[in-house]
């Protein structure tokens, strides 16, 4: 390759192109291909399946427009570069643009970086190879099998559910992980038992929090030997209160506790998600953005961090050079260990990346100092990656703890605390634990322990405190917490969870319950059938060696036919037993019910429809009466009928959630279920309620109509607009974002907070 030739740039997205123009000279053209050109079609399986599953690509729609402009540029020009991101699908996409590109100029090249910086674009362009075959095919396998399995199964929802019902290989497995806790939350039986605390005095007067920790040598346990009842807890606060306080045993030991390594996709989806509440599929925009590169001012496209979609802890040797030098001068040479700190490789096809770090570390791109260039989000996430990343390069922090025991007769008590004596990363980064993924309450949590206390001093007795406590069923996922499931097993790969997660949302199989994802009886259904028929496939451990499968491609160990042929001849086996069952499982799905049609008198029978289930005539086609499902709802609701007194208990029917009376039928007073948010019009006074129009669509309205006629289609929250002070905003969802927030004045967005 001549270094004076003109050469041609092709990137995935304009952001991107902007800012590799920038660093390029005017020997380069810069263009880009707006993602993928070529894919499967979308109206038909699109996969020789007799041919070694030779997949027929067609150009998508709109595309040919972008193909015909890159096939100009590349005949202008000596040499073409193919720049797309450097992963499997990336990968895809450069021979995807090759194949359409070739008949115009033959010299094509790969190029692929993993930060947008001068010095890594141009080492970048010295390093040209061919498209890597292998990692193609590997992507390919993959596209091949999802599209085998959504094209051949999801047709099986359409006619035993109904139509528009999806089944993706691993969309359906992380949906039995989410049905497969409710299952357990659902069958928890809660146990109970009692705490007892001491609140306990020195002779110096400090005082020392303990909590009940054996009795008679045999350790408390909330689902073993336990304090079960108050009339045991008040018997043992009884003869506790006559005991003998004496101080047993006094442990106290240092420890260190270690940073954690750069973030790699899923622990940067699980954090951000945890910490601001983000949705995992808006992390992975905001990433993307700061990837693809920032506008800095005067400096222009900037991009902000290394290549987002990776499985390596791995950084470079200049990056961490740097890191320690920034460390140095603004924390001290107390904070530098002596030697850098190496974190082990993942097994993972993806390790030639390097972990998400911040592609410069000086103090003119401190997230501070660049924050006014940044959306409140970017700077959210890009500090987040900043500190992360100082903190793998920082020594560990040091910790002091302390544990006592404190004997009164045949009960010994515990009490534990902690002090950071040096605090080593955690000046700048301190993890934030997953609200739900919280301890036992048996911990009696840790306090700073009064240093002059020593094995056999007497302490008074102040007060102690017995309080009934209940186990907890284990805590519905969060979207941090299945991305760090999905991970840990194995199943798909961090790049695609953010999209897992939104189309379950989008599909209705899952619902948010606050931050929580809940299972919906649509998703537990769709699961439950898929799993019966498709006990393989839909297999957790199963998944997750096709995984590796895919992995092998890659580092060539695996052939293509070989992996899908393995895949699909037991695939193939239960898809044919399952096509010649269709009548029967559409009949398991119909629950015969004790209603009676009010037209014939026969049966009623519940079924699912687009808009849920329903009930329908069992003299369906004789009789085609149907009437809506009102599924009542286990929510505790402080209300009470305007008509009768009774209590109001939410109900879910065809067009969603309301209010009925729980004295029904004597009493068939309905009414909206209040949002919780106040009309913002004036000086109105209403609430937003939840309303259906004519034609059975949700929306949302002032409770004061048709004095006030303030509506929304979507459902409102009580978040002022940051940009133009709008009182309220709503919930918008799509399959790129996720859920999101929207300002119906201004249109501003917000991710989930």
């Amino acid at each position: 390759m001549s270094e004076n030739s003109k050469k041609l740039v092709i990137v995935e997205s304009p952001a991107k192109a902007k800012t590799i123009n920038k660093i390029l000279g005017n020997n380069y053209k810069v263009a880009a291909s707006i993602g993928h050109i070529i894919d499967l079609p979308k109206t038909k399986l699109g996969v020789d399946i007799e041919d070694n599953f030779r997949p027929h690509y067609v150009t998508i729609k709109g595309k040919n427009k972008i193909i015909q402009e890159l096939r100009r540029e590349a005949a202008k020009v000596d040499e073409i570069l193919l720049a797309t991101d450097p992963d499997r699908e990336g990968e895809a996409i450069a021979y995807h643009i090759s194949n359409s590109i070739s008949t115009s100029n033959k010299n094509i090249y790969r190029i692929e970086f993993n930060e947008l910086t001068q010095t890594a674009v141009l080492n970048a362009i010295k390093h040209p190879r061919k498209v890597d075959d292998a990692r193609v095919n590997a992507q390919q396998a993959r596209r091949v099998m999802d599209r085998i399995v959504g094209y051949q199964v999801s047709p099986i929802l359409w006619e035993t559910i109904y139509r528009g019902l999806s089944a993706g290989r691993v969309q359906s497995v992380a949906l039995r992980l989410l049905a497969e806790r409710e299952k357990e939350i659902n069958s928890f039986n809660s146990v109970e038992y009692w705490n007892v605390d001491a609140f306990l005095e020195t002779e110096t007067r400090d005082t020392l929090k303990a909590r009940l920790f054996k009795i008679d040598q045999q350790t408390l346990d909330p689902n073993g030997f336990r304090i079960k009842n108050k009339q045991e807890a008040v018997y043992h606060q009884k003869t506790l209160e006559k005991e003998k306080y004496i101080i047993n045993k006094i442990e106290r030991k240092t420890v260190e506790k270690s940073p954690q390594p750069p973030f790699i996709t899923s622990t940067l989806q699980q954090e951000a998600s945890r910490r601001f509440r983000i949705t995992t599929s808006r992390v992975m925009s905001i990433a993307q953005q700061l990837y693809e590169g920032i506008n800095i001012g005067k400096l222009g496209n900037i991009g902000l961090i290394t290549y987002m979609r990776t499985d390596s802890t791995r950084v470079s040797k200049e990056s961490i050079q740097n890191a320690r030098k920034y460390i140095s001068n603004c924390y001290g040479i107390s904070y530098l260990p002596a030697q850098p700190k190496q974190y082990g490789r993942q097994k993972s096809a993806q390790d030639a990346h390097e972990a998400i770090r911040p592609t410069y570390i000086q103090q003119d791109f401190e997230p501070r100092k660049i924050k006014k260039y940044l959306s409140n989000e970017e700077y959210k996430i890009y500090e987040l990656i900043w500190r992360r990343f100082l903190a793998s390069q920082m020594k560990p922090a040091k910790i002091n703890k302390t544990t006592v025991l404190v004997e009164a007769g045949r009960y010994i008590f515990k009490s534990e605390g902690e002090v950071v004596t040096f605090k080593g990363f955690l000046v700048v980064y301190e993890e934030v634990t997953e609200e739900q993924d919280s301890k036992s309450d048996q911990d009696n949590g840790l306090q700073v322990i009064p240093q002059n206390i020593q094995e056999k001093d007497i302490l008074n007795l102040k007060e102690l405190k017995i309080e009934q406590k209940f186990t907890q069923p284990p805590p519905r996922f969060t979207e941090s917490t299945l991305v760090k499931m999905l991970d840990k097993l194995g199943i798909g790969r961090p790049s695609t969870y953010a999209q897992i997660i939104s189309t379950l949302f989008l599909r209705k199989y899952a619902e948010r319950i606050n931050r929580a994802i809940k299972p919906t009886e649509l998703g537990m259904t769709v699961v439950e059938l898929l799993i019966r028929h498709f006990p393989d496939i839909f297999n957790i451990k199963f998944t997750a060696k096709m995984e590796e499968n895919l992995d092998k491609i890659e580092q060539g160990e695996n052939n293509y036919f070989d992996t899908l042929n393995g895949f699909y001849q037991p695939f193939r086996v239960s898809l044919e037993k399952v096509l010649n069952q269709k009548g029967d499982i559409k009949k398991e799905l119909l629950e015969e019910t004790k209603i009676s049609c009010d037209r014939c008198g026969r049966p009623m029978l519940l079924r699912w429809g687009r808009n849920g289930r329903f009930y329908a005539c069992s003299g369906y086609p004789e009789c085609k009466n149907t009437k809506p499902y009102e599924e009542p709802i286990q929510q505790d609701i402080n209300v009470n009928c305007d008509f009768c007194g009774s209590k109001m208990i939410v109900k879910r029917g065809k067009f969603g959630e309301f209010l009925a009376c729980s004295n029904y039928p004597e009493c068939r007073n309905t009414k909206p279920i209040s949002t919780g948010v106040s009309c913002p019009e004036g000086n109105c006074g209403g609430e937003i309620v939840q309303r259906q129009s004519k034609k059975g669509k949700i929306f949302y309205s002032c409770s004061n109509y048709p004095k006030c006629k303030f509506a929304l289609w979507d459902k409102p929250i009580q978040v002022i607009c940051e940009n133009c002070e709008y009182p309220i905003m709503v919930e918008k969802v799509t399959q790129v974002k996720g859920l999101f927030y929207q300002c119906p004045k201004c249109k501003h967005t917000l991710s989930e907070t």
